[in-house]
């Protein structure tokens, strides 16, 4: 029988063999590229792809990720960012020539109701320049956009005080200290920042008295309460050592001029040959401070993995929060919690750590749904071009096996290079879709025969009966023909008309806002979950199980995911023609188990824990 990797190469034509990158011995360690010079760091200078494939053109000529669009195809998306006003905000990073990896990574967004009206409003965070972290220029701000709740938002942030104006990252929600006002950490290149909610419009930056402001490159942070002591810790991820005055450069400061390409073109170097950052957890101690635990929780990565993305989540079930991290060019991990302040590396057993051919992947953002609806929580990860993404079946006892090819997402995502992205009920069928946002950190991709661009389209799945996908065509003039250099992806329900929309941050350019415009008779329920004395006030590590019709759903709130972003907090669940929920099943981050009756759809409806649906 003809094994994965042979059908891999016959469907999407690969003309050589599955190579690395055109740029010395890949597959290196990162301990062993642990010396000080920049010709030494520079020797193993790439990233991993699975091959290189002949070019996927469209009936235009134009590679698949900037084309491909149908005429007359039904309308998913629209884009509404000029209308809702959140062109004003422009992410710099770096600059155009990206010569540098520092300057080729984009910033997160996060969804969150920062004033507690029941409306989502936005924050996008921002990049940096070289000149701006040497004083030389006024420093990129970030943006925090007030919903006015008519479709159109304010920039607030002079006033709510989170410019950050550092060289950012990644945002993660969560409400730190248990008062009920959702609380940001931005993570940067530099020092990150905890912002504290003021409850009156305004933030304080508290992250050196917390004793987590940290320094180096912080990614894709998340929160969760591991212990289960009812207070929220802190899981911060870290990319790679860097340093913006001596930085690796293919060619200069002794780096041989062939240390850095791919596909034969010259291209910045990294991540593989650099030297990894670490990863970090910490513990909240209750009084508005943390401690660093990473060693003594078994979560510390010696090496210094590239990590990118992280997310607490009970992957097992069994009722405490797991830890997954998603790692550039080396294998990802997956931490199990021993229920006793410690955790497990169980990332090669899980089965998570590398693809199904054992292959680690370049793997930058990850989803989490259960998307057969089998009760258990799925994981999606993308990764570079030349490289498809990968969706993980959880097959229980947090157990997952590579099911992309059999699921139909192998070819379709070989062209496009993946950051943010959810699973998602689009069309409140009932079953998740998949998005993700798609950029290129290559600019030469526009002058090379690879078959795809620089910027790129976004891709939709539709979910056939949880079993197979198929992409949903771009619709011309569509959000989904929207062909863009994307990076973080945020997703909820930012109208309240019970439509998921995205809100996506792009380098070196104005955001995307895509509004949701499905127009079916289908119905749909939200839930906003508010926890007891005894758990996490925003719910974080809740899971809920709703049955409709004999259909059994599942949903999880967590922190972080997607690529440096943080989505709506609120379950949204589509149930179809279904006009009635027959059980709703809450499984509360404190251990609680509580059932509680919805009294209609096409609503939100807010739960407290002990108390049960609440007037909103």
């Amino acid at each position: 029988m003809m094994d994965r990797r042979s059908l891999l190469l016959l469907l999407t034509g690969a003309v050589v063999s599955p190579v690395r990158l055109l740029a010395g011995t890949l597959g290196a360690a990162p301990q062993q590229a642990q010396k000080s010079t920049a010709s030494s760091q520079a020797s193993t200078g790439g990233v991993m792809t699975g091959g290189i494939f002949a070019p996927v053109m469209d009936a235009e000529g134009r590679p698949i990720t900037a084309g491909g669009f149908v005429n007359g195809a039904p309308v998913v998306f629209t884009d509404i960012t000029k209308q809702a006003g959140l062109d004003v905000f422009h992410n710099h990073d770096g600059g155009a020539a990206k010569r540098t990896i520092l300057e080729v990574d984009g910033a997160g967004v996060a969804l969150i109701d920062y004033d507690n009206d029941g409306w989502l409003d936005i924050y996008l965070v921002n990049s940096s320049t070289f000149p701006a972290l040497a004083g030389k220029q006024p420093a990129p701000r970030a943006m925090m956009l007030h919903n006015n709740r008519d479709g159109t938002f304010t920039d607030v942030t002079e006033k709510a005080g989170v410019a950050n104006e550092r060289w950012g990252f990644g945002v993660a929600v969560g409400d730190f200290d248990n008062d009920g006002w959702p609380d940001m950490y931005v993570t940067n290149f530099g020092k990150n920042r905890l912002y504290r909610n003021n409850h009156d419009g305004t933030f304080t930056d508290i992250a050196e008295k917390a004793g987590i402001a940290l320094g180096g490159w912080s990614t894709g942070a998340t929160w969760g309460d591991y212990d289960r002591d009812g207070r929220l810790d802190l899981f911060v991820p870290g990319y790679v050592q860097f340093d913006p005055e001596h930085p690796v450069i293919a060619g200069e400061n002794g780096v041989p001029a062939a240390s850095c390409e791919f596909r034969g073109m010259h291209v910045f170097c990294g991540p593989m040959g650099l030297i990894g950052a670490h990863n970090h957890l910490f513990h909240n101690n209750g009084d508005g401070t943390f401690t660093d635990v990473t060693v003594k929780a078994g979560v510390a990565d010696p090496s210094g993995a590239y990590s990118w993305c992280s997310v607490f989540l009970d992957v097992d079930d069994d009722g405490w929060l797991d830890l997954i991290v998603t790692n550039d060019s080396v294998p990802n991990f997956l931490y199990h919690n021993n229920h006793d302040g410690t955790f497990k590396d169980v990332s090669y057993l899980s089965g998570f750590a590398v693809n199904g051919d054992g292959r680690p992947q370049a793997s930058m953002g990850i989803g989490i749904g259960d998307y057969n609806r089998d009760g258990k929580v799925d994981l999606f990860v993308t990764t570079f071009s030349d490289d498809n993404y990968t969706l993980y079946r959880n097959d229980g006892g947090g157990f997952f096996s590579d099911v992309t090819l059999q699921a139909g997402l192998l070819q379709p995502t070989i062209p496009f290079l993946g950051w943010g992205t959810a699973f998602l009920d689009y069309d409140n069928s009932g079953l998740l879709g998949i998005f993700t946002a798609n950029g290129h950190v290559y600019p030469v991709a526009d002058k090379a025969n690879w078959g795809t661009s620089y910027a790129q389209r976004p891709l939709l799945f539709r979910n056939h009966d949880g079993v197979k996908f198929s992409e949903v065509p771009p619709a011309t003039g569509s959000g989904l023909a929207d062909v863009i250099p994307a990076r973080g992806a945020a997703f909820g329900d930012i109208f309240n008309d019970g439509r998921i929309g995205v809100v996506i941050n792009n380098i070196d350019s104005t955001p995307t806002l895509l509004r949701n415009v499905v127009k079916n008779a289908n119905h749909w329920v939200g839930l906003h979950l508010i926890g007891g004395p005894k758990g996490p006030r925003d719910a974080i590590g809740a899971k809920v199980f709703l049955t409709t019709g004999g259909v059994r759903q599942r949903g999880d709130i967590f922190s972080g995911a997607s690529y440096c972003s943080s989505s709506d907090f609120r379950l949204h669940f589509g149930l179809g023609s279904a006009n009635k929920v027959d059980k709703v099943e809450i499984h509360w981050p404190s251990g609680t188990i509580e059932q509680v009756t919805l009294a209609g759809v096409d609503r939100i409806w807010k739960v407290v824990e002990g108390k049960g649906v609440v007037k909103s």
